[in-house]
């Protein structure tokens, strides 16, 4: 059966086991040295005595070597017998010594484990507690506050991100139910008797009204889920000149709401995926037409600076809470408006405008205009990060 010493036990026998050695050592030499060092000694003065003090030791020679011998002999024994005696009480100091100090030397590694047991997914806020001087225990409980401090930040992030796909999971639901829902109450309603053929052709209509609704936001579900993957294929890209294109397109329906759409365009070439930011300047060009005013204006500017691309928009329309705007980039939140729309969007287009942001490293502002509307900007670095 093998038996498990704790690391206090085991630091107890390493300091009395060093001590031990030392001792041993220690001994040794003094009884080798004390031992020399008699036998070197003129036997002549055990035999004649000092000037001052008689002989003891008769004058016979041999009897006077063999005391001198004997003396020797005994001096050496009770050195060592002294020696081994101090010897082992010290070592005996150590051992008790050695244990105490072991226990205050690790007594910064117990909390750590204590406060390590009382830890839990509910409860990550305790942290160990520093000791100085700064010395290695402090900078090993240090690193373990540091470990906590980021796992619970990871924590949060992760119930962050639950209750986010929690609430995208519920609305996405809701968005796909409420077609469904006009459907099958269209097509109830109007099978309920002998329906004309108007009649037929107003459920028909309903019914392909509501699948385009759901046909938008499936489509907006798997651009913002890729999105958040990533850009799949990276290519030299001008902001300047995806601009240019989709405000061309746009610029028929401007001129029917009698919105003026202005362009400062400069050449702003950034490393991306082409379909995910051309999908993002549309939805961005679609949001300030849709949440505009009659007679308002859109304003489009693009350049670069300090190694970034920048691409801002500006827009006309109601006003909009500041603490609120922000979540305008949420899944399924829409704004007002006061123009008439047959469609209503899915609540996806400024979520995808934020996810591709994020896809290419960049960051993106929105400020709510004090005399109404929205002014978005957002920087790309030049240069693909990876």
């Amino acid at each position: 059966m093998t038996v498990r010493l704790s690391a206090r036990s085991r630091l107890t026998l390493l300091h009395t086991g060093i001590v031990l050695a030392a001792g041993i050592v220690l001994v040794t030499l003094t009884y080798v040295l004390m031992r020399r060092n008699l036998d070197d000694q003129p036997r002549m003065l055990a035999i004649l005595g000092s000037p001052d003090t008689p002989s003891p030791i008769p004058a016979d020679g041999a009897a006077a070597l063999e005391t001198v011998d004997r003396l020797h002999a005994e001096t050496l024994a009770q050195l060592l017998t002294q020696s081994l005696v101090a010897f082992a009480t010290v070592t005996v100091l150590t051992a008790v010594f050695g244990w105490l100090l072991a226990g205050r030397v690790l007594r910064p590694i117990r909390a750590i484990s204590a406060t390590a047991r009382r830890l839990s997914a509910e409860n990550l806020s305790e942290r160990v507690p520093v000791t100085a001087p700064a010395d290695e225990l402090a900078t090993l409980a240090q690193t373990v506050n540091g470990m906590l401090d980021r796992i619970q930040s990871g924590m949060a992030e992760r119930d962050k991100l639950l209750h986010s796909l929690r609430m995208f999971v519920a609305n996405a639901a809701h968005e796909l139910r409420t077609p469904l829902t006009t459907m099958r109450t269209a097509i109830d309603v109007t099978l309920d008797g002998q329906p004309s053929a108007e009649e037929l052709l107003v459920m028909a209509g309903d019914v392909r009204t509501a699948v385009e609704h759901s046909q938008r936001t499936l489509d907006g579900l798997l651009t913002l889920a890729r999105s958040h993957t990533g850009p799949s294929r990276r290519h030299q890209i001008d902001l300047a000149d995806v601009v240019a294109g989709i405000a061309d397109a746009a610029r028929e329906q401007t001129e029917k709401l009698h919105i003026e759409l202005r362009t400062d365009l400069r050449s702003s070439p950034i490393v991306g995926d082409p379909v995910l930011v051309d999908r993002m300047v549309t939805n961005l060009v679609d949001n300030a037409i849709r949440y505009n005013e009659t007679g308002g204006t859109i304003a489009i500017t693009t350049d670069t600076a300090a190694q970034h691309a920048h691409l801002h928009i500006a827009n006309t329309g109601q006003r909009i809470d500041p603490d609120t705007a922000d979540q305008l980039f949420e899944p399924f939140v829409r704004g007002t408006t006061n123009q008439p729309r047959t469609d209503s969007g899915a609540g996806l287009g400024l979520s995808i405008v934020r996810a591709v942001v994020d896809a290419h490293h960049g960051q993106l502002s929105s400020n709510a205009r004090p005399t109404g509307g929205l002014d978005i900007a957002i920087r790309f670095p030049r240069h693909s990060d990876n």
